[in-house]
Parts: C-alpha cells; sequence; structure tokens
C-alpha cells in the first residue's frame, strides 16, 4: 500500500526532463557563508525553535461532536480496502477531549512550539457557508493552555481533511471553487483565532492529497478519486497552489495582530553521492527539475513554473488563468520543510545531465516503505533552497520529521525506540550543519508527539515519541522522547 508521503522519484523522474536554457539553472551554486563562527560541537542558536507536530484527523477523535461534519477522510477509511484493518479517526487519540492531559505532557517534553492543524469540516461543516461557532471553542481552550505552559501555538490550516461536501458538490480540488472556500475558511478562522494564533500554515504537503489523491490509476490517499487524465492530476495541483495564495492573503486581511504566514511542502532533497563541485550542481539542477519541484515548491516560491516544467509536462501541464501566479506566488514569512527521506545523485553525461540513483535492495530502512533512511536529505534541502532557486533570505522550519518503528517494550514497561533515537540524533547532526553554515534554518519539530492515526495504515504504524495504548488511550514517553527532552534542555545534540 503507497503511503501519504510516497517516495517520489521512481514513479515522477522517468517523464522529467531538462531544458538548458532555463532562468533557474543560471542561479549560483556558491553555498551561504557561514553568519556565526561562534557554534561549534552540536549546540544551536539561543533562539532556536524546538517543537513537535500532530494534525487534526490522526489525533483529535470526537468526529462526530459539536457540529463536525465528515470530511473526505472519514469516508474514505470506510471504503473497504482503503486503510489498514477499517481503521477510522473517528477516535483516534481522542485529543480533543485530553488536550490538557496532552500539553502538559509537550510542557515535560520541553518543547516551546506545538505545531496542529485545524478541521475544516469543524469549522465550516459544509465546506462553505454557515460557520459553526462551536467549533472554535477547541481550538481557543488549546491555544490558551498552550500559552498557559508557555508554548507557542503554530496553526496549519489544511492537513488533508477537508470537507466531504466540497467532494460531493464539485469534486474538491477538482474546481477552482475550492480556492475561494478554503480562502472563506481561512479567514473566518484567522478572525476569530488570531488574537491567540499569530503563526499560520496554509496548506500541508500539496503532494499528497493531489497526486496520490486523484491518480489515474489507484488511489491510496482520501478523496480517492481516479480522474480521467494525468492533466486533471496536474489540475488539482494547480487549484491546490491557488488556495494557497488565495489563503494568504485572506490570512494578512483578517489578523487582527501582526502574523506570519508559510507553507509546508514535503520537497525532494537531492544528495550529492560524493560532494564534489560537479554532482553538487548535478543535485541543484535535480532540485529544480524534477516533476515534484517543479509543479509545487518552485512556482510557490518564485510565482512561476519554469519553462523547463512546462515542456515536461506539455500537454498535461495545468491550465493557467490570468493572475493565477501573481496569487500563487505570495511572499511567505517562513517555509515548512517536511523532511523524512531523499535521493543520491550525481552528475551523469546524459540529457538531463544528472542521474538520480537507485537504491539497493539492503538499503537501511525504516518500518514505512517509503521511509529510506537518509540524514544529509534534510541538510541538502535547506541548503538547496538557497542555492538552487537562490531564496537566500527565506526562513525555514522543519515542520516536520520522524520514523516509524516497531517499538521494543520491556517487560518493565519501558520503551526503547532505539531506532528512532538513531534516526532522530542522525537527522539533527544535520540540521546542525545547515545552521553553523548560515542557511537560514531556525527550527525543529519532530514528527510526531505521539503516536496517531497512520492515513492509509490506520493504526499499524507508529511515528511517536509517546506511545499510545489505543484501548486506554494511555501515553507512555518512549526513550525517543527522553533524548529530545535532553536535547532541548541543553539546546544541542546529546
Amino acid at each position: 500500500m503507497i503511503d501519504r508521503r510516497s517516495f517520489l522519484t521512481g514513479t515522477l523522474s522517468a517523464v522529467a526532463a531538462s531544458v538548458a536554457g532555463s532562468r533557474l539553472a543560471a542561479q549560483p551554486t556558491t553555498a551561504v557563508q557561514p553568519a556565526n563562527l561562534a557554534l561549534v560541537g552540536s549546540q544551536f542558536p539561543k533562539d532556536f525553535m524546538w517543537g513537535a507536530a500532530t494534525a487534526s484527523y490522526q489525533v483529535e477523535g470526537a468526529a462526530n461532536e459539536d457540529g463536525r461534519k465528515p470530511s473526505v477522510w472519514d469516508v474514505f477509511s470506510r471504503i473497504p480496502g482503503r486503510v489498514k484493518n477499517g481503521d477510522t479517526g473517528d477516535v483516534a487519540c481522542d485529543h480533543y477531549h485530553r488536550f490538557r492531559d496532552d500539553v502538559k505532557l509537550m510542557a515535560e517534553l520541553g518543547i516551546k512550539h506545538y505545531r496542529f492543524s485545524i478541521a475544516w469540516p469543524r469549522i465550516v461543516p459544509d465546506g462553505r457557508g454557515a460557520v459553526n461557532e462551536k467549533a472554535y471553542d477547541f481550538y481557543k481552550n488549546l491555544a490558551d493552555c498552550l500559552g498557559e505552559h508557555g508554548i507557542t501555538p503554530h496553526a496549519t490550516l489544511f492537513h488533508w481533511d477537508s470537507p466531504q461536501a466540497l467532494e460531493d458538490k464539485y469534486g474538491s480540488w477538482r474546481s477552482r471553487e475550492i480556492a475561494h472556500d478554503f480562502a472563506d475558511y481561512c479567514s473566518a478562522t484567522v478572525k476569530r483565532l488570531g488574537d491567540r494564533i499569530t503563526s499560520w500554515m496554509t496548506i500541508n504537503e500539496i503532494y499528497c492529497f493531489t497526486y496520490l489523491g486523484y491518480d489515474v490509476t489507484q488511489p491510496p490517499h482520501a478523496p480517492g478519486t481516479i480522474v480521467k487524465s494525468r492533466q486533471e492530476v496536474l489540475q488539482t495541483v494547480h487549484h491546490a497552489l491557488l488556495a494557497h495564495g488565495m489563503g494568504a492573503q485572506a490570512i494578512r486581511a483578517a489578523s487582527p495582530k501582526p502574523c506570519k504566514v508559510g507553507l509546508v511542502v514535503n520537497y525532494d532533497a537531492f544528495v550529492p553521492v560524493i560532494e564534489t563541485k560537479e554532482n553538487i550542481a548535478a543535485a541543484n539542477k535535480a532540485f529544480r527539475e524534477e516533476e515534484h519541484n517543479g509543479t509545487v515548491l518552485v512556482p510557490a516560491l518564485t510565482g512561476k513554473y519554469t519553462q523547463a516544467t512546462l515542456d515536461r509536462l506539455g500537454d498535461n501541464a495545468p491550465k493557467i488563468q490570468s493572475g493565477d501566479m501573481n496569487i500563487i506566488g505570495q511572499p511567505l514569512d517562513f517555509l515548512g520543510y517536511n523532511i523524512y527521506t531523499g535521493n543520491y545523485v550525481r552528475a551523469a553525461d546524459t540529457e538531463k545531465g544528472y542521474e538520480v540513483l537507485p537504491l539497493p535492495k539492503q538499503y537501511p530502512q525504516m518500518v514505512m516503505p517509503w521511509l529510506n533512511f537518509l540524514p544529509e536529505a534534510l541538510y541538502w534541502g535547506v541548503r538547496q533552497v538557497s542555492e538552487a532557486l537562490g531564496k537566500t533570505d527565506i526562513p525555514i522550519v522543519i515542520s516536520e520529521n520522524g520514523c516509524a518503528t516497531d517499538d521494543e517494550v520491556t517487560k518493565e514497561g519501558e520503551i526503547l525506540d532505539l531506532s528512532r533515537v538513531m534516526y532522530m540524533r542522525s537527522y539533527l547532526r544535520q540540521a546542525h550543519r545547515a545552521v553553523s553554515e548560515g542557511y537560514p534554518l531556525k527550527g525543529y519539530w519532530h514528527w510526531s508527539l505521539m503516536d496517531n492515526y497512520e492515513w492509509s495504515w490506520g493504526y499499524t504504524r507508529r511515528f511517536g515519541m509517546t506511545r499510545v495504548d489505543y484501548s486506554t488511550q494511555k501515553r507512555t514517553p518512549k526513550q525517543s522522547f527522553k533524548l529530545y527532552q535532553q536535547i532541548i534542555r541543553e539546546n544541542r545534540i546529546v
């Protein structure tokens, strides 16, 4: 079963082709110079943001309470064969009722920043029209509780649980209408919560709910619609970008306080297999020209699709209306980078000028078929925004990083998730490398605070630093929780 962050290169790179005259290809490849030579060892800057992340459908539960109506995931999860064991998010981690205890857990962990998402079908149950005022009470109370514990809230406005009513009405992301409805939802939410929340993320991982939700084969992701052509898939991507741009405008117009707006992208990182000048240039070229980045990250950051991308897509390219790209290219206050794995690249005497290397069968992998262990991807993904796209001044936060593991539970009940310990420490060393070389990496949110509903994998995969017993809802910190706690306490890798 393909998952939400399906490994992209195998399916997408086959259709990629380069255009030698691309404007972006002319960007310099000189590394950013270290901004703080005083950084030594594994110490992070004093203002580095340490946090953890969750998402509404994965943790909240309370699917039928206080006016909430079905999301596409409520419906999708009930289709036989779509989700492991027929699991749904009806209860999940019951965070809707247990959030105060969960915030105490965050305080114990020591994080000062919490990324969560707001459920669109709670706020505007029919996707458009009447606003459910009662739904805001939960998020107001959550934000207030976080503030009482010195934790800053960071809210994502869409993390995949779009209202089923919009899918029924016009096919949700297949229609331009959704961009307007999303902007209205953003405006209503920020007007009501903007006195408590000033850090907003519009949309999470466009690739997953577009490419994986509307694929022409068998979509593994809600809404699970099989469209008639590849062009229709690319059109959903464009509509999602348009929704992001309109959402960013709506947030800034509605906020009662100065706020920051970002977009969260699980973009591809390309790691030079050996750090030679030629391989670094090849990796930068792949970063600009491989399809996933070319259809999501590049237009979001630059306000245009590269000619290389449009030429590669040909008749499958999205239909763009006048003014679309100006809306899509809204300035961002920060970029959220969801990083789990990556790709090795080397220079090659081919039409592309580079080669994405296949991984051998024995390559180390976490407990997900797509999650290959490649810590350097974090560093290169941060660096390539500056170096390959020339965006040297946009702050970047690691909005998600983590792994699924099979937890080892001792007879005393201790949870020794040593694979996650190894993963966390290895990826954070690459975060430290990026910071120490002067790249604008400002924070790190681990995915996830606790085990939760892992989309089409149901409850069979555990990403949390805290183990959740779903039968009792008991939370038990794991060894990784203790490691992260100490890292935060000392502000360095331990």
